[in-house]
């Protein structure tokens, strides 16, 4: 079967530095993949050649069988990558369904007028949230009032709405409380059963071993390991990470 999400090859330089040197890796359809590795290991530049902020050096992006390499940011979102980074792109001063479809507002016409219906949004922005489990007890309130994990459950929702069906996730559980945290590991097993495809991007260990159905380690730009979370510990991840072991 063919993988949905393929890497293979990847390189990029920047001048004389090369950042990433021939990683290679897949995701399927309703599995977590995390890239883990130090600051420094290449997993931002990684995310952005998948995603097509930056234009590898060499090698080649696939999505269902689909050549993403030098396509533009926008285009790879059409095809059916999102990418949710730590900011989470919300705006603060609005409420979740106006960021669920923000910059694709929907609009009426009232006496021929055109105003945004604000109604329908919200409504879509529960629908989509409820599906993940998350209820927001006033979805006419901006989001700045909500929680960590919420946040989280927003952007999210965004990417699912559009039907991503891979979504990169960079360090979702940074700054948040361990409550927060279980909520976003929850978030992540409910949209896998969905058939969502994750690569998530990561250094923190718990994180790791809650979330991944593989691990693939970075070091120094290139992929030091691949475990499976049961084939491996704590320890053989960090000397991974350290680029101790192959």
């Amino acid at each position: 079967m063919t993988a949905l999400l393929e890497v293979k090859n990847l390189k990029k330089r920047f001048g004389g530095n090369e950042a990433v040197k021939d990683v290679n890796f897949e995701v399927n359809a309703g599995e977590c993949v995390v890239l883990a590795g130090d600051n420094g290991a290449g997993k931002s530049t990684v995310i952005k050649m998948i995603s097509g902020v930056y234009t590898p050096t060499a090698g080649t992006v696939h999505l269902n069988g689909e050549l993403l390499t030098g396509k533009s940011p926008e285009a790879v979102r059409n095809a059916g990558i999102e990418t949710i980074y730590q900011d989470l792109a919300l705006a603060d001063n609005l409420d979740p369904g106006l960021n669920l479809y923000l910059g694709r507002e929907i609009s009426r016409r009232v006496m021929g007028l055109p105003f945004l219906d604000r109604k329908k949004m919200r409504e879509d922005a529960a629908r989509v949230m409820k599906s993940l489990g998350i209820t927001v007890p006033d979805p006419a309130a901006p989001v700045r009032e909500m929680s960590g994990g919420q946040r989280q459950a927003i952007a999210l929702a965004r990417a699912i709405h559009w039907q991503a069906g891979l979504v990169i996730m960079d360090e979702p559980t940074a700054a948040l409380g361990v409550p927060e945290q279980r909520e976003v590991m929850a978030l992540i097993e409910r949209m896998k059963q969905q058939g969502v495809g994750i690569i998530l991007i990561s250094h923190n260990l718990p994180d790791i071993f809650a979330a991944a159905d593989r691990i693939v380690v970075l070091a120094r730009g290139v992929v030091a390991g691949v475990r499976r979370p049961d084939e491996t510990n704590d320890e053989e991840v960090v000397r991974m990470m350290m680029g101790a072991t192959l």
